[in-house]
């Protein structure tokens, strides 16, 4: 944290490092309070603050020391009152979105219930989604009461709201009051549900146990399950700095998407149910191949419910939040569940009916874009062909495996139209629309025929030319913005038609197209570059969004020397940044080991310029010559040892074992000797 920070109370539910994704949760406040019930939703400061996994802690000006944590389904606070004869714990059931203008998100309907004996329970409708609330408060002694529009209900047992607008919102909820002594603490524990109340008080008893103390026992339960989520990706060697830096992106990775099972608001079915499917066009790349990995039960969790929005609701989400509705966001992107769809498929997953899904995987392809997709084959905006050409080839592959050939070549003939995206004069996509971003951005995207890709910008050299301009190689230094640029500063820099150098998405995968034609060494020096300069440990130290841990996926894919080509069930080395690296991956340990490493500091140890990069001079797998740049995913997940002896020069490695293209001939379709 930095800077003055304030709080108002503690709120459930938020999205993870998204930008404008318009809606923003912050559900069911909880106030600890000594003031009256009129200041409600005054921000106090904060100081004493620590943070953990799944534990918060700091103490508000008011004398108040709060503690959160966090188990399956529910939360627990602890608060510690300083001496007062009227404290107060609040819980504002109306609050939603952010307290800036038109950032509300106001109950559609509402119910609030006083059980009696420091229970109370309730709803809200939010966006069409009723989630549903049992609190249980640990305050003998203590009155509650509900109360409406800052004032209280003595006597009242229930509240009914069967609508609400922005203009009659009046803030409702319960509240608990009473006196206490200086260091006296207060237990509250809130089980949540989007089937009823009932369900969120069962959720709560398992979870916590019935009417005791709990805060203790959640929080190191909650501790040892972080711990071993956090354990299957270990790294030696690093300064403090990229070590600390690597932990909070794996922590960051693994906190969406929510699966909740049995959960569901809009199917009566028990199974998984997934939501804050946030920014799929970022996550798609990077983060789901990380769940495959190292969190498969949750990952296939996440595929299996993608798999039922599709049926219930129409279409595979492109973003998927709580909220009703599967169809927002199609601006972004189209059919991209369809990538880690084909690369569970690869893997042999089980969990799931692949026929069923295959049948949705094919209908999905002529939803929003993908008719004109169909019919003319080329869409606007533009990147959104390039996004239906591969899912059409992953689509292709699944059917395929499943032996429906007559679908399989007809979608596989589909994928092949990716070229109607670029402009053959240019090697470049065609003027068009782009989601943040630019035509430069979007035009080296890891296609699923590269080599084809690489014949249309004019050959090798052509292709790096682009990219190296793109990359700024021989470019003057670019003077960066500082912590908040303005308007003028971020158009300066769209004009420049650069990486953004991950201060946003749509191109991160773009340091790797260098593979293709040949020059892992110039994929070592640029991925090497934005790790070096573009993470640090403070303000600043992630160089944008997030998106649901898209971004920090990137960086620990990029620490380990692997990176994930989501729909081909393959992944691309380099040179990774630690000495060594242990991926619990399907269950099976891969190790990445080298030799020849030099360890290198990162902008926060105090460099002035950066340190040279590695490269790899030569790679074994499980003791036998590697010699092309990728490895297939049951390779990695399958367990083993990848040893790559780096050095400070490039060498010769990998040049001519190019990873593998549709178009190439059958018989060099993978090589690794």
């Amino acid at each position: 944290m930095f800077g003055q920070v304030q709080a108002s109370g503690f709120t459930h539910f938020q999205q993870s490092g998204t930008g404008a994704i318009r809606k923003y949760y912050n559900y069911v406040r909880v106030t600890p309070m000594v003031q009256p019930l009129d200041v409600l939703g005054e921000a106090w400061g904060l100081r004493d603050e620590v943070a953990e996994a799944g534990y918060y802690a700091a103490t508000l000006d008011t004398g108040v020391r709060c503690e959160l944590t966090v188990g399956a389904k529910v939360a627990v606070h602890r608060y510690t009152f300083p001496a007062h004869r009227s404290a107060r714990v609040v819980i504002d059931l109306s609050c939603g979105g952010l307290g800036i203008e038109h950032g509300r998100t106001v109950p559609l309907r509402a119910q609030v219930e006083n059980m009696g004996r420091g229970r109370v329970q309730g709803t809200v409708v939010m966006e069409g989604v009723p989630l549903s609330v049992h609190v249980d408060v640990d305050a003998p002694g203590w009155r509650q009461m509900l109360w409406y529009d800052r004032r209280l209900i003595e006597g009242g047992t229930r509240l009914d709201f069967d609508s609400i607008r922005h203009t009659n919102l009046r803030p409702f909820g319960m509240l608990f009051m009473g006196p206490v002594s200086a260091g006296q603490t207060v237990e509250v524990r809130l089980g949540f549900s989007l089937r009823g109340c009932e369900q969120a008080r069962e959720n709560l008893e398992a979870e916590c146990g019935v009417g005791r103390e709990s805060f203790d026992v959640v929080r190191a339960r909650t501790r040892v399950r972080w711990g071993d989520h956090l354990d299957r990706v270990r790294v030696e060697g690093g300064t403090k700095s990229r070590r600390t830096v690597f932990t909070t992106a794996l922590y960051h990775s693994l906190i969406k998407p929510c699966v909740a099972d049995d959960e569901s608001p809009f199917w009566p079915t028990p199974g998984p149910y997934a939501f804050d499917v946030c920014t799929m066009w970022d996550i798609y790349k990077t983060q789901l191949p990380l769940l495959s990995a190292i969190v498969p039960d949750k990952a296939a969790g996440l595929l299996e419910s993608l798999i039922r929005v599709c049926e219930e609701e129409g279409n595979f989400p492109i973003g998927y939040r709580m909220a009703r509705g599967a169809d927002r966001f199609f601006r972004q992107g189209s059919a991209l569940a369809h990538t880690a769809l084909a690369d569970a498929h690869a893997l042999g997953w089980t969990q799931f009916d692949w026929n069923w899904a295959l049948v949705h995987m094919a209908d999905d392809l002529r939803r929003m874009y993908g008719e004109d997709f169909f019919e003319h084959g080329v869409v606007h905006p533009i990147s959104h062909t390039l996004d239906l050409a591969y899912a059409h080839h992953c689509t292709a592959k699944v059917a395929r495996a499943l032996n429906d050939r007559r679908l399989a070549d007809d979608l596989e003939n589909r994928s092949r139209l990716w070229p109607n995206a670029f402009d053959l004069a240019t090697g470049l996509l065609r003027d068009s629309e782009f989601y943040e971003g630019g035509k430069w951005n979007y035009s080296f995207r890891l296609l699923h025929d590269m080599a084809a890709r690489i014949a249309l910008a004019g050959g090798d050299e052509a292709f790096i030319d682009k990219l190296d301009r793109f990359f700024g190689y021989g470019a003057e230094p670019v003077k960066q913005p500082g912590l908040r640029p303005r308007l003028a500063e971020m158009a300066a820099g769209y004009a420049l038609n650069r990486f953004e150098g991950l201060n946003n998405e749509p191109d991160m995968e773009v340091p790797w197209a260098y593979h293709y034609a040949g020059r892992p060494d110039r994929t070592a020096e640029v991925v090497h570059s934005a790790l070096t300069w573009q993470f640090g440990t403070g303000p600043g130290g992630l160089p944008g969004n997030d998106d649901s841990g898209g971004l920090s996926s990137w960086y620990v894919w990029a620490s380990l020397g692997l990176f994930p080509i989501a729909g081909q069930s393959m992944f691309l080395v380099n040179a990774p940044a630690f000495e060594r690296a242990v991926l619990k991956a399907g269950g099976n340990e891969f190790v990445i080991e080298t030799s020849g490493h030099r360890e290198t500091p990162i902008s926060v140890d105090g460099i002035e310029r950066e340190p040279a990069a590695q490269y790899v001079q030569s790679a074994t797998l499980n003791g036998v010559p590697l010699h092309a740049t990728h490895l297939s995913a049951a390779d990695v997940h399958r367990g083993g040892v990848l040893h790559l002896r780096l050095g400070p020069e490039p060498s010769g490695w990998g040049r001519g074992h190019r990873p593998p293209s549709l178009s190439d001939p059958p018989a060099t379709s993978r090589e690794k000797s």
